[in-house]
């Protein structure tokens, strides 16, 4: 899992933990901000899978011919940050369907 992370980014990988610690702490102060919360971190995961795939493609550029495998395990790594933020807006949803009141 720490390795993960360590593939993730830092920053990005950081940013969304940080993000899941307010989400945490939402669910006990501020139940109507968990879906907020979410939200923000699955477009935190987005952005920064575009941000990489826009490096990545700067890099295939400038390098030229690259082997496919190279690209795929890049575009791996990229995509770890949408399913951390996907993670964490998937628990903000469920936190709001426990904390929603009952009709």
């Amino acid at each position: 899992m720490l390795e993960l992370f360590i593939m993730g980014g830092p920053l990005f990988m950081g940013l969304l933990t940080i993000e899941l610690v307010f989400l945490i702490i939402a669910a006990w102060k501020a139940p109507a901000w968990t879906k907020e919360i979410g939200l923000l971190a699955l477009i935190t995961g987005i952005l920064s899978t575009l941000l990489g795939i826009t490096q990545a493609c700067d890099a295939i550029e400038q390098a030229g011919d690259i082997p496919m495998p190279v690209i795929a395990g890049g575009m791996k790594v990229a995509l770890i940050t949408v399913i951390y933020g996907g993670l964490i807006y998937v628990v903000s949803l469920i936190i709001r369907i426990i904390h929603k009141p009952r009709i």
